[in-house]
């Protein structure tokens, strides 16, 4: 069966991407338009303890560019 024109477009883009070196990468994540996913994440916000999380906190301030000045990179 031939591949309808959007399919063969697609199979096309993946193809001049990948010869340029890319790929493709699908990535799932909470939906945070749901009030239930919402209910969901600040319960588990709730849990946690920022005295549990110091170290983490530090090790990505310490690694964030975000916070640096505008300096020549």
């Amino acid at each position: 069966m031939p591949m309808s024109a959007p399919a063969e477009r697609m199979k096309s883009m993946r193809a001049r991407r990948h010869a340029r070196g890319l790929r493709e990468v699908r990535l799932l994540v909470p939906d945070t338009r749901l009030a239930t996913v919402r209910r969901r994440i600040a319960q588990q916000v709730a849990k946690l303890s920022p005295e549990s999380e110091k170290d983490a906190l530090d090790w990505i301030e310490s690694v964030s560019i975000f916070d640096e000045k505008d300096e020549a990179r």
